[in-house]
């Protein structure tokens, strides 16, 4: 296609509006002399409205527009796992070693490392009919097995050549179908989900290895969930601890409009982050895409489009994705700043009147679904929210909650308290309850999904005693009652409480969560006993066993500690006559 140029006509911060081309929405253009890379946004009669990626100080009417006639695309293929883009997927690295840590505008690199050299394993066969999304070969990319797959634009055909096994680069050309080259490279437009071939019921969790979301909160893979909370209420410490536990195969991390040192703990502590799985570093199953709050506005609202391409990609070859967004409300800010821009009636808190669709186009491409090889993959959307304030009533926050099934509430108090992960019990909720229910009985324990209901009205009541003891004291409280508040105090302490930098404790596997939660609803269901009997209360809440319990969790041998916390219970309770 011959790229179509016209001139700028004005500029209004990331904001260009240019004559003389006739684009398409969302069509990638150059402007001024530097080829400064933007996007369509808007068309009005002869004159097109662009969003610039980069700064634009310095630009004037008059200079040159190129229209290239393609949408913003990402390349997909061998390479994406341990790179770093920004919004664009421009590979930071590479730009870094090119023109040290400031970089130039205007600059570019390819986001695949066209020198790289792949061992290609070919798995089809000269002849082969094949289909959009079948596997053609795979390639080794650290941990993980890359497929090589047939790119959604060839629906059907038959293979005409297909390499050999051997090392070729991303732009050698490894097959030829209906006449067409194929390499390892494919080129998707960010804004369009890709497709598949079934969407799957969200009926499996994410198991995350935290008690409070996995057994109170669950989320199912292909789901979406929101973390809101104010400013240090442990937003990214949470998604990182996700990132690394979570059953997901592949990790997309997306710091979107985050300050620059919070990036910064990231891009170095991932790498030396231990992966559970291999124990090789975490960063070889990551992609992190770094667009902080200095960097242009423009790019950040790509920012979220480019992570979830490159999420469903990985999607396609069967892998389960977790996608963390932190955060989507640094990405609403720069759609109000756009807005603002082109003088757009603002909504409520002066976002624009789209806000709601943007989130739910975003959130929307979560999901679990069978692929056109016949394999499973997910993408599981987490996403922060940094409300200003901790004002859970603003727009993004308000928008989200009506688009995502998991709502893990940050509370301000529980950080207060240092309470990790500091998650509000009697806030947040999850609407995967009935679905997961029946996996957690199939595959952990009949008991599971009691055991979650019975904590969770202890620690309703809880809610509803301590109104009262702060009004008449907890000494006017019946036995009954102060033995609520004690239990409701175990769980929050021994199970809902877990440090996420201790070596055992950091992640729980759920047969040991079931343990734990059984282990102190006996305690409950015993003491009712004992204080049936007569039993005064503070002998049952300073039996031995307790303080036993609270250190099991940080022991090596944790099971055989609980284990031992079980025959202790039953011994000491016995002493009581129970």
């Amino acid at each position: 296609m011959t790229a179509e140029q016209g001139v700028i006509y004005r500029v209004a911060g990331p904001v260009v509006t240019a004559i003389g081309i006739s684009p398409r929405m969302y069509d990638v253009v150059h402007v001024g002399n530097e080829q400064l890379m933007g996007e369509v946004i808007k068309i009005v009669g002869d004159k097109t409205i662009i969003q610039v990626y980069e700064e634009t100080s310095g630009i004037k009417p008059g200079e040159p527009v190129t229209n290239t006639g393609e949408p913003l695309v990402v390349e997909l293929g061998p390479g994406l796992l341990t790179s770093v883009y920004d919004g664009i997927q421009r590979p930071l690295p590479v730009l870094r070693d090119m023109m040290g840590d400031f970089i130039f505008r205007g600059a570019t690199a390819p986001g695949l490392d066209r020198e790289a050299d792949w061992e290609f394993v070919p798995v089809a066969k000269v002849g082969d009919e094949i289909f959009a999304g079948q596997v053609l070969g795979t390639v080794q990319e650290g941990p993980m097995e890359h497929k090589i797959m047939v790119p959604p634009s060839i629906a059907k055909g038959k293979i005409e050549k297909i390499a050999d096994n051997g090392t070729y680069k991303v732009d050698d050309v490894i097959a030829v179908i209906n006449g067409v080259d194929i390499t390892m490279i494919q080129k998707w437009p960010v804004r369009n989900a890709r497709p598949v071939a079934e969407k799957l019921f969200p009926d499996v969790p994410l198991i995350t290895g935290l008690r409070v979301l996995d057994t109170m909160f669950p989320i199912a893979k292909g789901g979406a969930a929101a973390i809101p909370g104010a400013f240090g209420t442990g937003k990214t410490v949470t998604q990182q601890s996700l990132a690394k536990f979570s059953n997901a195969d592949i990790v997309v991390y997306i710091g979107c409009g985050e300050r620059g040192n919070e990036m910064t703990e990231v891009l170095t502590e991932f790498p030396e982050l231990s992966d559970p799985r291999t124990g090789e570093s975490l960063m070889k199953r990551t992609v992190l895409i770094a667009n902080t709050s200095n960097m242009p506005v423009a790019a950040r609202e790509a920012s979220i489009y480019t992570g979830m391409t490159i999420a469903e990609y990985f999607r396609d070859m069967g892998y389960d994705v977790a996608l963390m967004a932190d955060s989507t409300s640094r990405w609403a800010e720069a759609m109000r700043e756009i807005s603002s821009r082109l003088e757009e009636m603002p909504g409520e808190e002066g976002y624009p009147a789209y806000l709601a669709g943007r989130l739910s186009e975003f959130y929307e491409r979560a999901c679990r679904a069978r692929t056109f090889d016949g394999s499973e993959g997910s993408v599981t959307v987490i996403g922060a929210v940094s409300p200003a304030g901790g004002d859970l009533s603003e727009p993004v926050t308000q928008n989200t909650l009506r688009i995502v099934r998991v709502f893990w509430a940050l509370d301000t108090s529980l950080r207060e308290r240092r309470h990790f992960p500091t998650i509000n019990w009697l806030t947040s909720y999850t609407m995967y309850g009935n679905e997961l229910g029946k996996w957690f009985t199939a595959n952990v324990h009949d008991d599971f999904v009691d055991n979650r209901v019975w904590a969770m009205k202890i620690l309703q009541r809880e809610s509803e005693l301590q109104e009262i003891v702060q009004m008449v004291g907890s000494d006017s409280l019946p036995e009954e009652q102060k033995m609520t508040l004690e239990v409701a105090r175990m769980i929050r302490e021994i199970f809902l409480q877990q440090n996420a930098y201790h070596d055992i404790d950091c992640f729980c596997p759920l047969e040991r969560q079931y343990v734990m939660l059984s282990l102190i609803r006996k305690y409950s269901d015993l003491a009712d006993k004992a204080i049936a009997n007569g039993v005064a209360v503070d002998r049952i809440a300073y039996l031995p066993v307790r303080t036993r319990f609270n250190q099991a969790k940080y022991e090596a041998n944790i099971d055989d500690e609980l284990v031992a916390v079980a025959k202790d219970m039953e011994q000491q309770f016995k002493e009581l006559g129970v």
